[in-house]
């Protein structure tokens, strides 16, 4: 299996679908809230959905307009993934595969003055810190969240600033992402990129052209060095 190993200034992960797998949540919380909103199609939602953050989903799928309604319900709907997640003999939010050993090696790394990895996701920060703790990842002390950008992914501006408060240049950053929305951000902050196949079908990662494609991150390993993270990516 052929390997590919180069040295980034620092490492964006995506959350959802990258380290951690929520997905048992979303479904639930998907399923509590078609009983609010009844045309509201659960499958369909589930197939676009990913990847976009929370109020532009409810926003096009619940017919939400009002701002404080947007916000209101949005922080429900992620209280609800993190509770949902364990009913009905769901087993819960988990980090995904690989991201347990690449946290033992870079772990530390995230802390400042001079951080070498970060999160930017799509989730507000209530849910995505009770995600985090619930797989046992580490909140990074640059941590993106949809509160802080107004425009999400696909557009560049989670990245951007990802990359700006680690005090890197994004082009010498790996983003690491499951959802072609992702892949399209990082690659417009002009990052490189490195997609997963945990949450979408090849067909549709392809689309994005990222740089690099694996099954999950138990196919990448990365350790410290002198400014900045080796990454070693097994290829298909």
């Amino acid at each position: 299996m052929p390997t590919v190993t180069s040295r980034f200034d620092g490492i964006l992960f995506d959350m959802d679908g990258t380290l951690v797998d929520s997905t048992d949540g979303v479904v639930g919380a998907w399923e509590l809230f078609a009983e609010k909103y009844p045309g509201l199609d659960v499958t369909q939602v589930l197939s676009s959905s990913h990847g976009v953050r929370t109020v532009e989903n409810l926003r096009l799928h619940c017919g939400i307009t009002d701002p404080d309604e947007l916000e209101r319900e949005a922080r429900r709907f992620e209280d609800a993934i993190v509770a949902e997640s364990k009913k009905n003999g769901r087993h819960g939010i988990v980090a995904l595969p690989g991201v347990v050993e690449i946290m033992k090696e870079i772990g530390p790394l995230h802390k400042s003055p001079n951080p070498r990895w970060a999160i930017c996701t799509s989730a507000t920060k209530s849910y995505a810190s009770a995600a985090l703790e619930a797989a046992g990842i580490p909140v990074p002390d640059v941590f993106v969240v949809s509160e802080d950008v107004e425009k999400g992914k696909p557009e560049p501006d989670p990245y951007l600033l990802g990359a700006k408060r680690c005090g890197l240049d994004p082009a010498r950053c790996l983003v690491v992402e499951d959802a072609p929305a992702g892949v399209r951000s990082g690659k417009a902050a002009g990052c490189k990129t490195l997609a997963l196949i945990t949450s979408h079908t090849r067909e549709q990662i392809d689309e994005a052209q990222p740089d690099y494609v694996v099954p999950n991150l138990s196919r990448v390993t990365m350790k410290a060095v002198e400014n900045g993270i080796e990454v070693t990516i097994q290829t298909d």
